[in-house]
């Protein structure tokens, strides 16, 4: 007899575990210093994305044939203590699927692009391991039905991320560009992170049954009250901005274009750019339990989507045009999902990362083209980005120049958010100094400081 609920929750493994073998076959070569040929990676890519895909594809097809619009598969508790559990969950629900499928739809296509654009660059199997990683940790990110689980992904598709911006670590601009996106996430993470704290202990758990009730998605209710919805959903939004490249975090964006075409166009194009505003579709029964963060979220939505048009207008590289073009679309799907627009939130995130990823990919031979064209036609073709049809022009030079300075975010941030930090861990550490010499009876070794003129690292004698 056919057992549909067995049948999905070996299907849903497979989808699981294909990229985590991709991982696997990539990673462990190169902990015996051994290397894949170009065409073993490529195949190893492209059979287990496409595994992975008609996995995925199977539970979709056995959900919608069954009427079932969620399964949950539980992969055992890390911890179990009074009053909190640690548990690996998956769920397959109407979010979660399409979510999933995008990723290895996507994933794939930047698998075949990138086994020909990074042809022979020295750095071709550390490419596809970074690649492996977040693929792993998109499908977890995607799946998740813990916040633990979620976390777990959530800071794969971060480290990935930030090592392929600083792919080329031979130029210090893509090593400092890197840590800087690693920066921002390191806020993001420590956003979620509190916010899984918090709900642990509201909630005695992670599991997002408990929190959004067990019915299935979007039609779930909060399980918790208003202040405590409030509390959370603001720290998942703090994650979702970071992650999203939202208001104030939007610096970090045009720097991550120092990774591979390909990298750009899977990250901060197509999947990674839309992982916040995921978070906030799955964490949207929140926004209903309380009508002030929902509210906050629609206005930053809006803002960050008026800021990237800004931005992107001025810009003159197509990398960071599509960057902040790609930003725009992010910003009203985070505003749609506040206004309660869930169905229309989630299409409008699969089609612009559809969409974004061809423009990326595009992108190497697009002046190429254009130069074509104007040959053809004999004429410049309009540029990207018009200016907004203002008619004062005091106006719109204070406009463009910020835009130019892109809201002069960064140097706010290093201004009123970083340098604050900077000085109140100098003096932790010159308050720990002097503890130490007084209870040594001597001079202590000085700490690991930077430079403020030069930015380099003293190093210990």
């Amino acid at each position: 007899m056919f057992d549909h609920a067995s049948f999905v929750v070996g299907l849903g493994l497979v989808a699981f575990a294909a990229p985590v073998l991709l991982l696997c076959v990539l990673g462990a070569p190169a902990l015996v210093g051994r290397q894949l040929g170009e065409d073993a990676v490529a195949r190893a890519c492209r059979w287990t994305i496409v595994t992975g895909l008609l996995a995925t594809l199977a539970v979709l097809a056995l959900m919608l044939v069954h009427g079932t619009r969620q399964e949950s598969i539980a992969l055992g508790e890390w911890v179990v203590i009074p009053n909190y559990q640690f548990s690996v969950k998956l769920v397959f629900d109407r979010l979660s699927v399409p979510f999933a499928l995008l990723t290895f739809l996507l994933c794939g296509t930047i698998g075949v692009f990138a086994s020909r654009y990074m042809h022979s660059e020295p750095g071709y199997n550390r490419f596809f391991l970074l690649y492996a990683v977040f693929v792993v940790g998109m499908v977890v990110a995607a799946l998740a039905g813990t916040i633990e689980t979620l976390f777990a992904g959530w800071e794969l598709v971060g480290l990935s991320s930030a090592l392929l911006v600083a792919f080329f670590q031979e130029r210090p601009a893509p090593v400092r560009n890197g840590l800087r996106v690693w920066s921002v996430y390191r806020v993001s993470d420590a956003a979620l992170l509190l916010a899984a704290v918090v709900l642990h202990h509201v909630r005695g758990g992670g599991d997002f049954a408990d929190l959004f009730g067990a019915g299935a998605w979007p039609e779930q209710r909060a399980a918790v009250s208003g202040g405590a919805a409030l509390a959370i959903g603001s720290l998942l939004v703090v994650a979702a901005a970071g992650k999203s490249a939202l208001i104030p975090f939007s610096g970090w964006l045009p720097r991550a274009m120092e990774g591979p075409t390909p990298s750009s166009a899977v990250f901060y194009g197509a999947l990674s750019v839309h992982l916040g505003a995921f978070l906030l579709l799955r964490a949207s029964p929140l926004l209903d339990a309380s009508p002030a963060l929902a509210g906050g979220v629609v206005a930053l939505g809006l803002a960050t989507a008026l800021y990237a048009y800004l931005t992107g207008s001025v810009q003159t590289d197509i990398k960071s045009a599509l960057s902040f073009a790609s930003l725009v679309q992010v910003g009203l799907i985070v505003a749609e999902t506040g206004l309660g627009l869930r169905y229309v939130a989630l299409v409008h995130l699969l089609g612009n990362a559809c969409l974004r990823t061809l423009q990326f990919i595009r992108a190497p031979t697009l002046l190429h083209d254009y130069h074509l064209l104007e040959n053809a036609i004999g004429e410049h073709l309009p540029r990207y980005g018009e200016p907004l049809p203002l008619t004062s022009g005091r106006l719109r030079g204070w406009l463009y120049r910020l835009a130019l300075e892109r809201g002069y975010l960064d140097a706010l941030m290093a201004a009123y958010v970083v340098r604050p930090f900077v000085c109140l861990f100098r003096s932790c550490d010159a308050l720990e100094r002097r503890w130490t010499d007084f209870l040594a009876g001597g001079t202590s070794r000085e700490s690991d400081l930077v430079k403020p003129s030069s930015g380099q690292i003293e190093e210990l004698p």
